[in-house]
């Protein structure tokens, strides 16, 4: 079973649902290592200060900004430690958006938020809410060390969270030489136009994902296969990685009662650590004087942990 990239809170007004984030992509590009033709032994990449030609040691390599050609500027760890964001475990949803106001050369990369749980309640209500308004929620989110801007959007039983790119990283179209103008400016007739509408028509169908495939991969991996089995070492990986541990978040959460807040006070911004534990106790005492048996915290994920110690 696939593990969490990190376990946190997807956060809107002052509800915070736990969630965990997972990938929503796989990767099937066949990986090759260089070998020497004269041995058959894997070729390792060194690091060679570009002078003396010298390797050097992990323990010597910093990390530079190049200002200027030939010029550079040393960045310390701790430089980038606090340039760092904070929030590690939150998708913080800042506002909603019409679904079809983002344009698609914003979406970058898919994950899937998959409820904690006993923590479905949260999840269900946003995810229809969301299908029944035909809105997204634009939030913040940190993965590893990096701030990213997405977007959570309902697909069938998922909340989707799709990674934007930032304006700054899109060319703007009207840089490159366009063809502008109506089509008799270029000497395109009615009738062409027709015809094309009718091409267009008699090759229109249904969007099938599964009916599309990666035929050069196919290809490649037979002639991979089929020279395994001539050297007699085929042979199959064991998948020996442990299932991720559940989370024990509480559901018994007022949510009407957040709601109401969250729209008095039309507050964006998620609500302050253990804000939504502390309402769901008040509760739970009002109605009645039940024992609840105590949230046990989660530690952090081995990707968490790594994240941590990793800068990029």
């Amino acid at each position: 079973m696939a593990r969490p990239i990190w376990t946190g809170t997807l956060s809107f007004g002052l509800l915070n649902v736990p969630v965990s984030l997972m990938s929503g992509e796989r990767k099937v590009d066949l990986s090759f290592r260089m070998l020497d033709s004269r041995d058959r032994k894997p070729i390792r990449y060194e690091r060679v200060n570009a002078e003396t030609g010298e390797e050097v040691p992990w323990k010597d390599v910093v990390k530079a900004f190049e200002y200027d050609k030939g010029s550079y500027v040393v960045v310390e760890e701790q430089d980038i430690k606090s340039a760092a964001p904070e929030s590690h475990e939150t998708v913080e949803v800042e506002t909603f958006v019409d679904a079809g106001m983002i344009p698609p050369q914003f979406f970058e990369k898919p994950y899937v938020l998959v409820p904690a749980k006993k923590a479905e309640k949260g999840y269900v209500l946003l995810r229809e809410t969301l299908k029944a308004t035909k809105q997204v929620g634009i939030a913040r989110v940190v993965i590893r060390t990096r701030e990213y801007l997405a977007a959570v959007m309902p697909q069938d039983d998922a909340l989707l969270l799709m990674l934007l790119r930032y304006p700054q990283e899109l060319v703007d179209p009207a840089d490159y030489k366009l063809p502008e103008g109506k089509p008799s400016t270029y000497r395109i007739t009615a009738k062409e136009m027709d015809m094309a509408k009718q091409l267009i028509g008699s090759m229109s169908g249904k969007w099938v994902p599964d009916d599309y495939h990666d035929e050069f991969r196919a290809r490649l991996e037979a002639v991979i296969k089929k020279k395994m089995k001539s050297k007699g070492a085929l042979a199959k990986a064991e998948d020996n990685e442990p299932e991720a541990a559940e989370d024990t978040a509480t559901n018994v959460v007022d949510f009407m009662s957040l709601l109401q807040k969250s729209i008095a006070s039309n507050k964006r911004t998620p609500a302050k650590k253990g804000a939504a534990k502390k309402t769901a106790r008040k509760t739970a005492k009002k109605k009645a004087p039940v024992k609840k048996a105590p949230v046990k915290k989660k530690t952090a994920t081995a990707a968490g942990k790594s994240a941590k110690r990793r800068t990029g």
